[in-house]
């Protein structure tokens, strides 16, 4: 175990949930009997600090049609923040959707407090997730996560640069393996929700920063040299990629 990214997490989890305690969902809030859940579930988002239900935890944050999505994702936050890292939150789809989650409650934009809160604890398991041969959760799926709760890759992949280490090669290495295919088909490899951010501008950092900095990495760390070229592809367009003799045959 990594000490220092497992104690700058612990401290960011412990920190969410003093910066959110006694949060409510907003008294008027409400939602669809059928579609949610009952008035005894709506009544505990109105309810501080009381812990939900696995069931209820999942329905509330993938739900999009609170009238205060923030309220309701501030009420949640402890308890959800612990169940991403521990790799316990079930999702539909990928963690993207709970990155949707995160942007659709405008987090950026609350005060000063709680957004640094939550931003630290998104820094603080990304770079655990890169440190930690023990973490729960896959760091490229913790990448997805932040950029779609964020709105842009920068910051992720300024962190990124700054852990150079064997594992966090390793990391590289792999998310380039999962990524690669639906880059080298120009689509965002994964799934954007509800329009909330550019898919195309976030496409386009990925692969310019996937030609630059981690090029270079992945040569020097000794990664797969097919997946380099799979990555050295991502410059060419149209004919040219698809016509160079290292092209890996994908079908789209």
């Amino acid at each position: 175990m990594h000490p220092a990214a497992h104690g700058r997490l612990t401290a960011a989890l412990e920190n969410l949930s003093v910066t959110f305690h006694g949060m409510t969902a907003h008294p008027d809030e409400h939602n669809c009997e059928c579609h949610w859940g009952g008035p005894e579930e709506l009544s505990l988002l109105k309810t501080p600090d009381v812990e939900l239900k696995p069931d209820l935890l999942r329905r509330t944050w993938q739900a999009i049609d609170w009238t205060d999505h923030a309220a309701v994702l501030r009420r949640i936050l402890p308890q959800f923040a612990t169940s991403l890292v521990t790799g316990r939150t079930d999702h539909t789809y990928g963690l993207e959707e709970a990155g949707d989650s995160f942007a659709r409650a405008r987090w950026p934009q609350w005060p000063a407090e709680q957004a640094d809160a939550v931003r630290e604890s998104l820094h603080a398991w990304w770079v655990q997730s890169l440190t930690d041969p023990e973490a729960a959760v896959p760091a490229h799926q913790v990448f997805v996560l932040c950029a779609e709760a964020s709105g842009t890759l920068g910051p992720w992949l300024a962190d990124w640069e700054e852990q150079t280490g064997h594992l966090s090669d390793r990391r590289l290495a792999e998310a380039a393996e999962k990524w690669e295919y639906e880059l080298l088909g120009d689509s965002l490899p994964w799934r954007v929700g509800w329009h909330e951010h550019d898919e195309e501008e976030l496409r386009a950092d990925l692969v310019a920063w996937l030609l630059g900095h981690a090029a270079t990495r992945l040569r020097a760390s000794g990664a797969p040299v097919d997946l380099q070229h799979r990555i050295r592809l991502l410059g060419l367009t149209d004919e040219d990629r698809w016509t160079d003799p290292h092209w890996p045959g994908h079908r789209y």
